[in-house]
């Protein structure tokens, strides 16, 4: 299997799915807005995916896939049914528990994370009720998250990379059609979540019974494989916790900013998940599964080469996304969401928020890419030391610009941690030399620097030409940004085919 060929399917399905995504989030913003109802919403969604990531980023990437590698490597296939099986079980009962207490203390949830919402009635009622609606979508996105780390596992990473278009794709059918059965209208984001949870877990199935890992769930209390792995919760729930705590945080401090506030980060954070979706979790999702069988079967230096391959690949994804969310982050904000409701203030409050986020691109893919070399190893120590500091330091930042700086100081403080944890990360790969550079990466980043001036070279000249990214439809607007986009792409490959870099040289193949 050729891993860069893999990474680029993945990505392509991925940005299929950010495409619908951003006509979802264009949608809504032309019919909502950014105000009380989307704040509710947007909040109220925020805190079941914090708990789809705890379960997929924690349990099932930290936990469930090196064991479950090992068991492929090292065990008969009943084994590996039987461990399926009794995880799958055992994750039922406590998601069907979690939620139902999730939807029994949906105030108290909302008063610790949003005390601000309290000075408004209505938006506090009101994100309650979205809050309950929208709790059960847990059960079942984690599930989906579970059914994907087995297929990862078995390298077949398409259908779960295209699975989140059918969220998008139920958000958009409610929002256009839907709303009118609802009153407000916007409790009809909530069911489209629900039936998008639905979609996405129903979809991988028939893949899951192509490899023959279809299985029914099972509770067995007294499977040691099953304890050993609930021995491990707890760390890595703790790590995936830390790593949140800055974004609850955040909702905190957001909550007592001008409405409006949690719209704006939220939309510059969609857009801010252009590269961490179409390459972070696929270089992690691929990484995971790779490095987990290469240290199981002790081949130490592929390890390492296998790292130092995802760093290039971080890198050079890396700067580019890092100047085009940068230099076109109005045009991106105009062009996807100033339409209706959603005015030229909240484009330019989206804005600054939006170049924020794009100082921590490289801190952001950085974390992706060496997060599982520590995972692989069942090692979650180390990673819930690094967040820790991570956590402190970027609330330290947060107290230090909030009052200047408002909504902006929220998404920098991310930006800004996401590189300190990159680089703690690094040095303790480096200190416990689990990771070797391999030579040229002095010449490979001077190269990079050269192909990344070019491309904004180029770019700030197209701009003095484009009109007002505020007149004109959304196919107008759609075609000025793609053109801009294309352009300043094929500027910095170019370059970077100037210079010598070309698709063979990042190849890098593997046995199935």
């Amino acid at each position: 299997m050729n891993l860069l060929k893999s990474l680029i399917t993945i990505s392509f399905v991925t940005f299929l799915s950010r495409i619908l995504g951003f006509i979802r989030d264009a949608i809504i913003a032309k019919t909502f807005g950014a105000g009380i109802a989307t704040d509710a919403f947007f909040l109220a969604f925020k805190l079941p995916n914090l708990l789809r990531r705890i379960f997929s980023d924690g349990i099932f990437s930290q936990i469930f896939i090196p064991i479950l590698e090992e068991h492929k490597n090292k065990k008969k296939e009943t084994s590996i049914k039987t461990l399926i099986s009794c995880t799958t079980g055992l994750f039922i009962l406590i998601l069907i528990i979690t939620s139902i207490i999730g939807v029994l203390i949906a105030p108290w949830i909302v008063i610790i994370i949003a005390p601000g919402f309290l000075d408004i009635p209505e938006k506090f009622t009101l994100t309650i009720k979205l809050l309950r609606l929208t709790f059960p979508y847990i059960i079942l996105i984690s599930l989906a998250s579970l059914v994907t780390a087995v297929l990862n596992t078995w390298n077949r990473f398409l259908i779960p990379a295209f699975s989140p278009t059918l969220l998008n794709f139920s958000i958009i059918m409610f929002t256009i059609f839907g709303t009118s059965f609802f009153h407000p209208p916007i409790l009809a984001l909530a069911w489209a979540v629900i039936l998008g949870g639905f979609l996405q877990l129903s979809y991988q199935l028939p893949e899951l019974k192509k490899i023959k890992m279809l299985v029914f769930p099972s509770l067995k209390f007294k499977n040691n494989e099953i304890w050993n792995m609930l021995k491990s919760v707890g760390p890595a729930i703790i790590c995936v916790s830390i790593n949140q705590i800055s974004n609850i945080i955040n909702t905190i401090f957001s909550s007592y900013l001008t409405s409006g506030s949690i719209s704006w980060i939220y939309y510059a954070d969609r857009l801010m998940e252009i590269p961490s979706g179409l390459h972070g979790i696929a270089l992690s999702n691929i990484l995971l599964s790779v490095l987990s069988r290469n240290y199981c079967c002790g081949n130490y230096k592929e390890y390492s080469r296998l790292l130092d391959w995802g760093l290039r690949i971080c890198f050079i994804l890396g700067f580019p996304s890092a100047i085009v969310l940068g230099m076109l982050a109005h045009p991106l904000v105009a062009t996807l969401f100033q339409y209706g409701q959603f005015t030229s203030f909240d484009t330019l409050m989206t804005k600054q928020a939006l170049i924020s986020y794009s100082i921590g691109v490289i801190g952001f893919l950085g974390v992706k890419v060496l997060s599982p070399a520590f995972y692989s190893r069942k090692d979650i120590k180390t990673p819930i030391n690094m967040a820790i500091i991570t956590v402190l330091s970027t609330q330290i930042i947060n107290i230090a610009c909030i009052n200047t700086l408002k909504h902006i100081s929220l998404s920098l403080s991310i930006s800004l941690g996401s590189c300190i944890n990159f680089a703690l990360l690094y040095w303790q790969l480096r200190k416990k030399k689990i990771f070797t550079p391999q030579p040229g990466w002095l010449n490979f980043l001077f190269r990079l620097l050269i192909a990344s001036s070019a491309m904004i070279i180029i770019l700030f000249i197209v701009l003095q030409i484009m009109p007002d990214w505020g007149t004109g439809n959304m196919v107008d607007r759609l075609l000025r940004l793609t053109s801009v986009v294309i352009i300043g792409i094929l500027s910095y490959l170019t370059v970077l085919w100037i210079i010598g870099f070309s698709l063979k040289y990042f190849s890098y193949f593997i046995n199935d």
